[in-house]
C-alpha cells in the first residue's frame, strides 16, 4: 500500500485549499477511503471518508458545509476539498485506506491556517 498526498500549504482564515491523494498497491476502487488529520499536541481524528460501493460520503460534524470529499477511480486518486478555513483546521492531514483510523494512511501534507 502506498498513499502519497500533496496540495497542503499555508492560508488565511476564510480560505480554500485542495488536498489530493494518489494511491497504489492495493485495489483501490473497491476500498472505502478516508482523510485523518492530527492537530499539533492531540491525537488522530477522523475528517471524511467515502464509500467505494456508491461514493456516499461522510464528514466530521466540524467540517460538514466546508470540506468536500471525492475520488477517481480510474486514477486511482482522492481529493478533499477544504473551503472557509477555520484557524483549528490547522494539522498534518492524512489520506488513508480503508474506514476510521486504523487502516494504513500516507505520510502526510501540512494545512496551516493562520491570519
Amino acid at each position: 500500500v502506498q498513499l502519497v498526498e500533496s496540495g497542503g500549504g499555508m492560508v488565511q482564515p476564510g480560505g480554500s485549499l485542495s488536498l489530493s491523494c494518489e494511491a497504489s498497491g492495493f485495489t483501490f476502487a473497491m476500498t472505502d477511503m478516508s482523510w485523518v488529520r492530527q492537530a499539533p499536541g492531540k491525537g488522530l481524528e477522523w475528517v471524511s471518508g467515502i464509500k467505494y460501493k456508491d461514493s456516499s460520503t461522510y464528514y466530521e460534524e466540524s467540517v460538514r458545509g466546508r470540506f468536500t470529499i471525492s475520488r477517481d477511480d480510474k486514477r486511482n486518486v482522492l481529493w478533499l476539498q477544504m473551503d472557509n478555513l477555520r484557524p483549528e483546521d490547522t494539522a498534518v492531514y492524512h489520506c488513508a485506506k480503508d474506514w476510521g483510523l486504523r487502516g494504513p494512511r500516507g505520510p502526510g501534507t501540512q494545512v496551516t491556517v493562520s491570519p
